[in-house]
């Protein structure tokens, strides 16, 4: 799940260690072979591309990997026919939700989905239901106790970032998706090391649950995060000031 929220903090500081590696591997090879073959094989003149090879780096994917997903996408070998497809729907306490998906089966993914959801006390909505919510923003996340928000600020904003902010124990730089590759490049050129670096859907106004309700949602996040179709789950749930780091196991 993704957003600004005690929950978003939560997630960038367990990282990829707690994570699926292999699934999330696979999603961001999805990704790759989808934006190569959309606007070419070359990151250079493929925004596209260049991000979701960024975001690879940033989890550490060998190199191998993401070439071959590269060459996979170009056709250079074989091809897979993906589909992007978004769903909209409301999960308890009226909490929105939005779900980006990559698949070779539609039929496939809209009853996983639709399954996943409506058993777990959520709704599917009609499409542009909850989307108009959200914004779409570049987050790239450092740990506070590496870095101070000055230090970040400089190089952030030189390139083009559009804030940054300091929550919790964390530095959060926001950009444009149009600037985010360019960002978080001279971010890691000057020696910073990012937590985690996505192009995220940014709810407006966040809703917060008490905590039995909260953790309903974040249950719900998790199950249709397992679904390897599902390449990103975003949310504007908040979590109340109580809420520890482990009720959401």
């Amino acid at each position: 799940m993704s957003g600004h929220s005690k929950w978003a903090t939560i997630k960038h500081k367990k990282g990829i260690a707690d994570a699926k590696r292999g699934q999330k591997f696979t999603k961001l090879i999805k990704e790759i072979s989808v934006a190569a073959k959309m606007g070419g094989s070359d990151p250079d003149t493929n925004a596209r591309l260049r991000t979701a090879v960024l975001k690879a780096r940033a989890e550490n994917m060998p190199k191998d990997n993401i070439d071959r997903a590269i060459k996979k996408g170009a056709g250079e070998l074989g091809t897979s026919v993906y589909y992007e497809l978004t769903y909209e729907g409301y999960a308890p306490g009226g909490v929105a939700i939005i779900i980006d998906t990559l698949t070779d089966n539609k039929n496939r993914t809209a009853s996983d989905v639709r399954s996943t959801l409506t058993k777990s006390g959520g709704t599917l909505g009609a499409t542009g239901c909850v989307s108009y919510m959200f914004q779409t923003k570049g987050i790239i996340i450092f740990d506070a106790s590496k870095y101070t928000e000055e230090q970040i600020f400089e190089v952030a904003l030189e390139n083009g970032a559009d804030d940054v902010t300091t929550n919790e124990d964390s530095i959060e730089v926001t950009t444009s998706p149009a600037d985010f590759a360019n960002v978080l490049e001279a971010l890691q050129a000057a020696g910073f090391e990012q937590e985690s670096a996505e192009i995220e859907k940014i709810a407006d106004q966040m809703v917060t649950l008490e905590t039995e309700r909260a953790r309903k949602v974040l249950k719900i996040v998790d199950r249709l995060e397992e679904l390897d179709d599902v390449q990103e789950v975003f949310t504007n749930l908040d979590l109340p000031d109580d809420f520890e780091e482990g009720d959401e196991a």
